[in-house]
């Protein structure tokens, strides 16, 4: 027996207060409408009725202001630069990073040049 036949034939209508209920098992059933209608032998269309009749009159709260969402600022900094093959760290916070592929004979007189200094 259907949603639509009773014993005698004729179409079943339920009163407000089993629409109403109908609608609250759904909602906390967490099962999708097919599923649910299919174990409640509801139709879909039937369901979707008394689930924006049920909607409407109970609107979602909304959540107690220590549970609601907050909003940070957010400040996007430089993405991180590839990593260097080596990296000398100088004095007075300065530091350099030679790639691969760097010439050998070129760090040799950079590094000559910093410790006459």
């Amino acid at each position: 027996m259907t949603e639509k036949e009773c014993a005698n034939g004729r179409r079943r209508y339920r009163s407000r207060s089993e629409a109403e209920q109908l609608a609250a098992e759904f909602e906390a059933s967490g099962l999708t409408r097919r599923e649910f209608c299919r174990r409640q032998d509801v139709s879909l269309n039937t369901l979707a009725r008394y689930l924006q009749r049920y909607r409407r009159q109970n609107p979602p709260r909304n959540p107690p202001p220590s549970e609601a969402p907050r909003w940070l600022a957010v400040e996007l900094a430089e993405p991180p630069a590839p990593p260097s093959a080596l990296a000398v760290v100088v004095g007075a916070g300065r530091r350099i990073e030679v790639g691969q592929g760097f010439d050998s004979a070129t760090l040799r007189q950079l590094l000559s040049a910093l410790e006459r200094r």
